[in-house]
């Protein structure tokens, strides 16, 4: 009997990596007016910022049904296996409880987890099952593991557009027009499932000093923990200049930055120019 894994495209992972890590990915659904895409699928994370990018009205997302996490629950639990379902955080979809209530009808053995995660925090958190199940931990040790350290995984970024903020009526026409005049970065963070405005910095390079002061306050980086840097649009340039300009905090401490792009599920309310960190604190902080 072994440990199967489940999430949603919200975690930002690519089918191809879903594969190589041993997870199954249940893709969401985006719409751009009439046309429906699959994220991950029909859909590639530089197609949607294309078409967002291009578009005035905000693409809408659907959440995932409890029957697709069914179908997917049966098909792996056949034979046996325990199933861990790690989907988005319940403060941002119904997906979680979706996935709940499938679990809870379900004859296979299932443990859904709020991860409180979206994006590449929900990445570490996959990354992270997958290293326990490859050690051979079972279901309730996983699950277990993960309650104990999801808490302290923070996922902090920096944005380069107040635009889709604007769109998403989370800010006034205004405040995205004095945004956009003083070149103003607003510096978010994922902190109890939600999304949450941590400060302001005026220009990039205050930006992306003002996302290192918030990682050391955040009490800095375990670097034998999983990290990942993510960026939105189409190339990943601001970043590379955070890097960068960040080396003293990463040089010698990591032989190679991983590195993932964001997706639709965030990507409609940030838009192009994000710039993030998903890293475990480090101990003792």
């Amino acid at each position: 009997m072994s440990v199967k894994i489940v999430t949603d495209s919200s975690c930002d992972i690519s089918q191809e990596e879903a594969r190589e890590l041993g997870v199954r990915i249940i893709p969401i659904k985006i719409r751009f007016g009439t046309e429906e895409y699959t994220d991950g699928v029909t859909l590639s994370h530089r197609g949607f910022f294309e078409k967002l990018i291009e578009t005035d009205a905000l693409p809408q997302t659907s959440q995932i049904t409890s029957y697709e996490f069914s179908e997917v629950f049966r098909e792996l639990g056949e034979d046996g296996d325990e199933i861990i379902c790690l989907p988005i955080s319940s403060k941002l979809s119904g997906t979680y409880q979706n996935a709940v209530m499938a679990a809870s009808e379900a004859r296979e053995k299932v443990t859904v987890i709020d991860t409180e995660n979206v994006c590449v925090g929900l990445r570490l958190l996959i990354w992270r099952a997958a290293a326990l199940r490859d050690a051979g931990l079972g279901a309730a040790q996983i699950a277990a593991q993960l309650e104990s350290e999801k808490r302290n995984i923070h996922v902090i970024a920096l944005l380069d557009t107040l635009e889709y903020l604007k769109k998403g009526g989370r800010i006034s026409a205004a405040t995205a027009f004095a945004g956009g005049v003083l070149s103003i970065k607003p510096v978010i963070e994922i902190t109890g499932g939600e999304v949450a405005l941590l400060g302001k910095a005026r220009g990039s390079r205050a930006g992306n000093n003002r996302l290192n002061e918030k990682v050391a306050e955040a009490g800095g980086i375990d670097f034998s923990m999983p990290l990942c840097l993510t960026y939105s649009g189409l190339n990943d340039e601001l970043l590379q200049k955070y890097i960068a300009d960040s080396e003293a905090l990463y040089k010698g401490k990591v032989e190679k930055l991983p590195i993932s792009s964001v997706g639709c599920t965030i990507g409609v309310h940030v838009g192009p120019g994000l710039v993030g960190i998903a890293f475990y604190a480090a101990k003792g902080k």
